[in-house]
């Protein structure tokens, strides 16, 4: 009999940084919740990831996930923009760290592989293969899709991440 384990999925970005949260029980999964954390594009960067800090922290506060997995971020833009991207993902990884939660990291690439079969998917892809592996979830934004996608990714590889771990420590 395995033990219900709630994972919390993020996905970093500067503007809306999309949250989901699954239950993953053996190979079954159920939908918890999902939606944005959003940043005001007028004020400060610092304001900013304040915002973003809030919010996460609210989120982890309501649903109480065990895990969470954030999106490791892949930008083919200019610099700036990259940076600033980098720091609202910053806050992404250190806030479930603050709580004391443990923190994994994977590839967008992987997330789109593990969900919908193909590393290279759009985010139409993404958002139909989550309604079919989670039909009560309500998905308003391909944001909170892609932190489904990598709740799920999660909940996929995370029994050979904890074996992966065991065996450098052993």
């Amino acid at each position: 009999m395995t033990v219900p384990i709630r994972i919390l999925g993020i996905d970093p970005g500067l503007r809306k940084t999309g949250w989901g949260v699954v239950v993953s029980e053996g190979s079954k999964l159920g939908f918890v919740g999902c939606g944005c954390v959003e940043s005001e594009a007028g004020l400060p960067l610092a304001e900013r990831l304040r915002q973003l800090h809030e919010g996460l922290t609210r989120i982890v506060g309501a649903f109480e996930p065990d895990e969470v997995a954030v999106e490791e971020t892949f930008v083919n833009r200019d610099p700036q923009s990259a940076l600033k991207l980098g720091q609202a993902r910053g806050v992404a990884l250190v806030v479930p760290a603050i709580a004391g939660l443990s923190v994994a990291e994977y590839a967008a690439n992987l997330v789109k592989k593990t969900v919908v079969g193909v590393g290279h998917a759009d985010k139409k892809q993404v958002q139909m293969m989550i309604r079919v592996l989670l039909p009560k979830a309500e998905t308003r934004s391909a944001d909170a899709a892609d932190a489904l996608a990598v709740a799920i990714c999660h909940a996929q590889h995370r029994g050979m991440r904890s074996l992966a771990a065991q065996m450098r420590a052993g």
